[in-house]
């Protein structure tokens, strides 16, 4: 009958009987209105999930997987510095970093086209930017001309101090607050690379060295925003757009090297260029911030520790240099350091 008042439960309140009434939900959710509340987190709500725990809420799967693609990103990343010596050897340094930038942006922009993926939104340009700026420009160009005149390993030192740096820019742009636990055991690590990369190299400082330490900034810079933004959008698109904003700039200077500087093409020259354009700048980038996405800034920049190592072991392969017996021990303590990280609370 109309009008008639809910049956009462033993021990129901009033508040409770209202909520059975006809139109709700048991929650007392009007209905017709439950796809506002209950539908799937969009790009902001993500971004507020803590690293490592997935849609479902599988915190160890998601932790894992973002742990698979930031380690498959500083795989690729290791072959950066063996690859730009090959490139080095019939091309000059504008010429290799103009050209890799250029064939990675085609290759991105052919990628955003055939999936008609939609221009990204304009309060993601300025993040885009500094990646540009940090790691499509700025981290290949400042390497490539140390890499004139330093060797892959002295060269690694670089990479030694980036996750360190990584991490601390990203405590000041986020405000998150990384546990003692989690700084001592990267403090650790990054010293045990600094001292197995400046020993194996001669520590000597010159010019080289003031561009390795410019490259660090502006790529460590570039490796916070990007995991930033990897968190409201897919990781592949965020350093797809910022390659393909930076083609017009890429084409015009690959131009103007080729035609000014050396160029002799040469199997080595070939693979290095087309490993650094394919590899390092696009897949490489697509599952590091993927990776970060899922597990944080701070501890994904924890896996590069191993970096420099991994460089050693591809110089030792691929450009006939010579390992050191310290190596396994540098190695092993590096891990340490990684292990720690990981598992420590932010």
């Amino acid at each position: 009958m109309a009008g008639r008042t809910p049956e009462r439960t033993p021990g129901e309140t009033p508040e409770q009987r209202s909520g059975r009434a006809p139109g709700r939900t048991s929650g007392g959710t009007p209905e017709g209105k439950q796809g506002r509340t209950a539908g799937p987190p969009g790009p902001d709500r993500l971004a507020d999930r803590p690293p490592g725990r997935g849609a479902g809420g599988a915190e160890g799967s998601g932790s894992l997987a973002g742990t698979l693609l930031a380690g498959l990103g500083v795989v690729a990343f290791s072959l950066t510095f063996p690859a730009t010596a090959w490139s080095l050897e019939g091309l000059g340094p504008w010429s290799v970093t103009s050209v890799r930038m250029a064939l990675a942006g085609l290759v991105a922009g052919g990628c955003l086209l055939a999936l008609r993926v939609p221009l990204p939104a304009r309060r993601h340009l300025p993040g885009l930017l500094v990646v540009a700026a940090g790691v499509v420009v700025g981290f290949p160009l400042l390497t490539t001309l140390a890499l004139q005149t330093s060797t892959t390993s002295h060269a690694a030192v670089v990479v030694g101090l980036l996750p360190l740096t990584t991490a601390a820019l990203s405590a000041l742009r986020t405000g998150a607050r990384p546990s003692r636990t989690f700084w001592a055991a990267a403090l650790t690590g990054a010293a045990v690379v600094i001292a197995f990369a400046v020993r194996e190299s001669g520590g000597a400082l010159n010019t080289s060295d003031l561009y390795l330490f410019a490259a660090l900034l502006v790529c460590a810079a570039g490796y916070t925003e990007g995991g930033r933004l990897a968190a409201r959008m897919p990781g592949w698109q965020v350093i797809g757009w910022a390659l393909v904003g930076c083609l017009p700039l890429s084409l015009a200077g690959a131009a103007v090297a080729l035609s000014v500087e050396p160029a002799e093409v040469t199997g080595h020259t070939v693979a290095g260029i087309l490993w650094l354009a394919v590899g390092s700048q696009f897949l490489g980038l697509v599952v590091w911030y993927r990776g970060m996405a899922a597990i944080g800034v701070a501890r994904a920049s924890q896996l590069q520790l191993a970096q420099p190592l991994l460089t050693l072991v591809w110089s030792v392969l691929l450009l006939g240099e010579r390992l050191t017996p310290a190596a396994p021990v540098a190695a092993v303590a590096v891990l340490v350091c990684i292990g720690v990280t990981q598992r420590s609370r932010t």
